[in-house]
């Protein structure tokens, strides 16, 4: 399964309502590091199944950008049980963003 692009308008219900943990990216078009990013990103979206893999567009989404202090892109969040509970800035190994996640 893709990663799932949340809106302003599934947050809630797809990130703060997840009975799984969640790891957002915080993305851009325009980033070089985001595109790097990328395939590593779409690969844990097919291959986790205890998490959910989420991405957020920070141009189109800049309410969720401001609300979550994203400030540099990539940025990953993990929420768990509703909080964001651990961050990364920048390109992250498959493994780094694995280790986030548990």
């Amino acid at each position: 399964m893709a990663a799932l692009h949340v809106t302003l308008e599934n947050f809630e219900s797809e990130v703060l309502s997840s009975d799984k943990p969640v790891l957002v990216d915080f993305w851009a078009e325009w980033c070089g590091p985001c595109k790097m990013l990328l395939p590593t990103i779409e690969a844990l979206a097919e291959e986790v199944t205890h998490a959910k893999i989420c991405k957020v567009n920070v141009d189109e989404q800049p309410e969720l950008a401001a609300r979550f202090k994203v400030m540099n892109i990539p940025t990953l969040i993990v929420f768990k049980d509703g909080q964001a509970v651990n961050r990364s800035m920048g390109v992250q190994s498959k493994e780094a963003i694995l280790e986030m996640l548990k």
